[in-house]
């Protein structure tokens, strides 16, 4: 699965959620789509979307069937959205959320480890590995991307010296 947004506010007092999403394209979701949300650490649970609106191109209005009620709603603030992998995959080829459990590897180094998450900040995607038993955070930029084998599921990078010792 991946992760593709958040529930960030409840909207009125039927229920709906504001949901927040990095998608990178708008009228994706559709009445009756399935999303899981992490209820707890490591548990998908889904749910169906019953109405949705979009406000922008980050942004929906969506009801869930079985959550009719801010009481509800309430509980699913700010818990992570995920969706099946093969979703938006025509939406998302180029998007760092489609290289959850590629593992990087460094021009100099050799395999470094297996991405666990992606985000995005203001300015670039972040990359969090696990090596050697530190959590890294590496850029996912341009510049330092050498090659994105989606077949073999890696990423060939030229890593600045002293990344992972931050």
């Amino acid at each position: 699965m991946i992760r593709i947004g958040k529930i960030v506010a409840t909207h009125g007092l039927n229920g709906t959620v504001v949901f927040v999403h990095i998608a990178n394209s708008k009228n994706w979701l559709k009445i009756g789509d399935v999303l899981f949300l992490e209820l707890n650490k490591g548990s998908f649970i889904p749910f169906f979307v019953s109405s949705e609106k979009v406000v922008n191109d980050e942004e929906y209005l969506i009801n869930l069937e079985d959550v009719g009620s801010v009481e509800s709603a309430k509980k699913l603030v700010s818990k992570h959205v995920y969706i099946q992998d093969d979703r938006l995959k025509d939406a998302m080829k180029n998007s760092p959320l489609m290289w959850l459990g590629f593992n990087i590897v460094d021009s100099i180094l050799g395999s470094i480890g297996t991405i666990e998450d992606v985000f995005q900040t203001s300015h670039q995607w972040l990359a969090k590995i696990n090596y050697e038993g530190h959590e890294v955070l590496i850029p996912l930029i341009e510049p330092m991307i050498l090659d994105i084998n989606t077949r073999n599921k890696f990423i060939r990078m030229d890593l600045p010296e002293g990344l992972l010792n931050l």
